[in-house]
This record gives C-alpha cells, structure tokens and sequence, in this order.
C-alpha cells in the first residue's frame, strides 16, 4: 500500500501545482495542502472499504481545465453528476462506445500530452535548470519509467511504472549530490 500511497500524493501535489498555475491561485495555503491531501485520502478510504482503487485528482480533468479555461467548481461538480447519472444510461454507454477507436485515441493523446506538456511547464515556470546533470538524471528517469511501461515484480507483487517512477525519483533526489563534481 504505501507505493501507492506515495504515488497518490505525489501525483496530487503535481495537480495541485498545475491547478496554482492555471487558477493564479495558491492552493497549497488554502484551502491548504493538508486539507487536500486529507480529501484524498478520505476518498481512497472510502473506495478501498467499497473494492475500488485508491484515488486522487485526475489530470485527465486538469488537461480539459488548461485546454477549456472553464475553471469553475460548479461546471465541474455538474460534469461529474452527469456523468454518473449517464453511466446508468445503457443507450447512452453504447454511443459513447460506437465511437471508432482511433477516435478516442487521437483524444487520449491530446489529452495526456496536454496533462504532461502542463507538468513541463511546471518544471519550466519554476526555473528547473536541466543544465545540471542531478536535474536531468532524475526527470530522465522518472519520464522514462513512468512513461515508457516498466513495471518492477518483487515478491508476487507488481509495481506500476508510475509507483516505480515515483519512488525511484524520491530516492534520486535524496541520493544524488546537489551538483556533480565537475559542476562546481
């Protein structure tokens, strides 16, 4: 559980970073991180008492928020009403089904492009500079085991790219010195 604890709050905190940037907002004073984090681990105890998967803020939903600047909690919460009362829909599901998936495809890339070129900007806004190889090792490793699939099997259990990633850039970043040798 706790690489997936890990996962969640990281991911979290990278929502909440994109949500600042988008809203000219500072979400970590208030409402507060603590409270943000406390919402999503009340919602990931609530879905593991039901059977479901732990969660979290979605990007998916921030990448429409930067591609639609609709950025009100109102549009929001009425999206996710209808989009449960449509899920009871059965000829609503089909349609949504009867799309061709190369469709649904070229929507996917759009929108996890978007959700990845938000968190480049991140790095970007706040300066990161990949001229420093510490900074560059650990964003090249993290975007390519959480993006590229690996999964990491240990004792019957196994890890996701994403908690795999996640964990091995914490560690990264605790473990590398603050500049290399022939850096300073």
């Amino acid at each position: 559980m706790a690489p997936i604890a890990f996962v969640t709050m990281t991911e979290h905190m990278g929502h909440i970073m994109v949500l600042n940037k988008l809203t000219n907002q500072n979400f970590f004073k208030d409402p507060g991180l603590n409270h943000t984090l406390a919402g999503d681990g009340t919602a990931s105890i609530i879905a593991g008492l039901v059977g479901g998967p732990a969660v979290t803020s979605y990007g998916e939903n921030i990448g429409v928020i930067a591609m639609t600047k609709v950025q009100s909690v109102w549009v929001l919460g009425g999206a996710g009403f209808f989009a449960i009362v449509f899920a009871f829909i059965g000829k609503l599901s089909a349609l949504i089904e009867s799309i061709p998936g190369p469709v649904i495809g070229g929507i996917s890339f759009l929108l996890f492009g978007v959700i990845a070129s938000n968190g480049l900007r991140v790095l970007i806004d706040n300066h990161v500079d990949f001229n420093r190889k510490r900074n560059l090792m650990i964003a090249s490793t993290i975007l390519v085991i959480g993006i590229g699939g690996a999964s990491l099997q240990f004792a019957g259990y196994t890890f996701s790219g994403l908690a795999v990633a996640t964990v091995l850039g914490i560690v990264l970043n605790f473990v590398l010195p603050a500049k290399a040798a022939n850096e300073q």
